[in-house]
């Protein structure tokens, strides 16, 4: 096996990486030093490495990185700062939707994607939306809260 050349364009910084086929964009991205898209199961069941894909949520675990060659990828650091958090970052601190932290980036991803395409979900809605996430730490309750605020606070305009 020869190495691929690819185009990553990550939180909009363009990175051209040679990688072997089988590396997966968890592997990639995680080795470019984006450690907010957490390695969990590796094999798609728990949604921790989980990022935007051309706008679409995916498990990044799933994905092989030559398959997102040229394609617009946000990882969860890409949404907000510290200092400038997303508005569903913001939600989830104020809900108290983040305990141990390790799922909260997938889980932010899941809510951003569920908010682009239906700006005020049913509790029906975020349960399915997050469905692919798990927390062992919440109890989930906290967390819908959160998509719930956030998209409040969206649709009042505070947020993107």
């Amino acid at each position: 096996m020869q190495p691929k050349v690819v185009t990553l364009n990550v939180n909009g910084r363009q990175h051209y990486v040679a990688l072997m086929p089988n590396v997966t964009l968890l592997h990639a991205l995680r080795d470019l030093g984006y450690t907010d898209v957490k390695s969990g199961c590796e094999k798609g069941d728990c949604g921790a490495c989980a990022v935007l894909l051309n706008g679409a949520p995916v498990n990044s675990c799933l994905v092989l990185a030559w398959q997102a060659d040229g394609a617009e990828i946000v990882t969860n650091v890409g949404l907000g700062t510290m200092d400038r958090p997303h508005v569903i970052q913001e939600a989830f601190a104020d809900a108290g939707a983040a305990q141990c932290g390790y799922c909260t980036p997938g889980m932010v991803i899941s809510a951003k994607a569920l908010l682009d395409r239906c700006p005020h979900p049913t509790e029906a809605e975020i349960r399915e939306a997050i469905a692919g996430n798990l927390c062992r730490c919440t109890g989930y309750g906290q967390i819908i809260e959160a998509v719930q605020l956030a998209a409040e606070r969206m649709s009042e305009g505070s947020g993107e």
